[in-house]
């Protein structure tokens, strides 16, 4: 089996696979005050309560956006699972051909959903992830990543409204189905989740047309979106093609096998596949 980590800043996501297959996956909180004891803990947890054995663990796999948390995992993959984890940084093979101006400050989570989405959909491909930030990736039907846009997700952006203004409250991210709203709660959702449906439709408007300018592509781009707000969004724009809320993880399992192919540590320059 393989166990792959994906470390948000709010959330680490757990996905266990078998064969290539995901069979189960967890969501817990991003702790940067946590040891790799505690987190092995939770993990021992998680694997008894689905009556799995970690001692079925072949291997680890972990991207993350939070560094601090990446020593802590990858302590706990040695110690728990006397395992050395693969880690999705500068130098791993992905298959992709990076465009960034610096590919070193291109987020994992974001090359790894790149990887998933370019072998399930093909390019071209608009990527949104709905997850603390949101983010908009743009590849080329020849997996290039070009890069994309960056910008406050729905949940920074309520805790924003709450911790810098005296009187509005917490809220729950919800729809209130109306944008002439009668009390504060409801008028704070219109303008939290339907302001985030409009940017959403804004960039990809925005993107289709920059993407289709640079590539001279007469292949349709299709659009994915992932994270945990992403069927939220998707109900009240047109612009999405498909919500894969485990697109993360099936990138990671894509990586694993690459390299685990290639039959060499993860070090050196992105190549191509």
């Amino acid at each position: 089996m393989l166990l792959a980590f994906d470390v948000g800043n709010s959330n680490i996501v757990l996905g266990v696979f078998k064969d290539g297959k995901l069979i189960t996956n967890w969501r817990i909180k991003t702790d940067t005050n946590k040891s790799a004891d505690e987190y092995g803990m939770i993990v021992n947890q998680l694997f008894a309560y689905e009556g799995l054995k970690t001692t079925e663990v072949k291997d680890v796999i972990i991207s993350t956006v939070v560094p601090s948390v990446l020593y802590t995992l990858q302590h706990l993959s040695m110690k728990y699972f006397h395992k050395r984890a693969i880690t999705v940084e500068s130098g791993i093979k992905t298959g992709l051909i990076i465009k960034y101006d610096n590919p070193k400050q291109v987020g994992a989570d974001r090359i790894v959903n790149a990887v998933a989405a370019v072998h399930k959909y093909g390019g071209p491909l608009i990527i949104i992830d709905f997850g603390t930030a949101t983010t908009f990736c743009a590849i080329t039907e020849k997996a290039e990543y070009l890069g994309g846009t960056i910008a406050p997700g729905l949940k920074i952006s309520s805790e924003a409204l709450f911790e810098k203004t005296s009187k509005l409250p917490k809220v729950e991210l919800e729809e209130p189905g109306h944008t002439i709203c009668k009390n504060t709660i409801q008028s704070m959702q219109s303008g939290l989740v339907y302001g985030h449906m409009g940017m959403v439709d804004y960039i990809v408007r925005m993107m289709k047309k920059e993407l289709e300018a640079m590539t001279q592509s007469d292949r349709a781009v299709t659009v994915v979106a992932t994270g945990g707000l992403s069927t939220l969004i998707d109900g009240g724009v047109s612009c999405i093609d498909y919500v894969d809320k485990m697109l993360t993880l099936e990138g990671l399992e894509l990586i694993y096998q690459k390299n685990k192919k290639a039959g060499k540590p993860c070090k050196g320059k992105k190549e191509n596949a």
